[in-house]
């Protein structure tokens, strides 16, 4: 690790700030393309877990669908320091995975997926339209992890993820490519996060 990493490590340790608990990271199907690009995100995972995190969000934007079960099996295989689970509307992984992964599933599809479980379960009456509130919503998602800090490389849009968790999160985005990110990328994102005064929509 070089001087200037160390310098950043220091900055993140020492500080009184809070180290966001959740992170997530948005990338796409070509970054992963990359040489190198799941070493990095290893890597990343190792980073997180290191400097405190207790889970991290993986979202992979897809324009290609048929992409999509090659990067299933490429994540099942992923080297992380913690259990690595991929989700979806109709997946059985634990919804409280400390590293979870969804591919080219949208913020909209997820929401919208939602709604349809809850509109069936008022159907059949078990459960009163009444009870509806924001917690009976995020029981039905399929992320229930809210992010403290959201990552993005490359550009700045985070790809129709996670829009009703990230309502309130702190966005990072960098023009650094997942090719060239690292340590001192993440460490920057994180010490930005700290030096943020976060109003949860207040």
């Amino acid at each position: 690790m070089g001087l200037y990493d160390r310098y950043l490590a220091a900055r993140v340790r020492v500080s009184d700030a809070t180290v966001p608990e959740r992170i997530a990271l948005v990338i796409t199907e070509h970054d992963l393309l990359e040489q190198g690009a799941y070493e990095t995100l290893s890597a990343f995972l190792k980073w997180a877990f290191e400097t405190g995190a207790e889970h991290v969000l993986i979202y992979v934007s897809v324009l290609d669908k048929a992409a999509v079960p090659t990067l299933e099996n490429a994540f099942s295989e992923l080297d992380s320091p913690r259990d690595v689970a991929v989700r979806g509307p109709d997946a059985d992984a634990p919804a409280d995975a400390p590293v979870q992964v969804s591919i080219g599933l949208g913020g909209r599809e997820e929401f919208a997926t939602a709604v349809q479980h809850i509109a069936e379960d008022a159907a059949a009456g078990d459960l009163d339209p009444e009870d509806l509130d924001e917690a009976e919503i995020e029981n039905h998602l399929v992320f229930q992890t809210p992010p403290d800090l959201v990552i993005k490389t490359g550009a700045e849009r985070l790809s129709d993820f996670l829009i009703w968790q990230s309502v309130y999160s702190e966005l990072y985005f960098t023009d650094v490519n997942w090719r060239d990110f690292r340590r001192r990328d993440f460490l920057r994102a994180v010490r930005e996060f700290q030096e943020r005064q976060r109003r949860f929509g207040r």
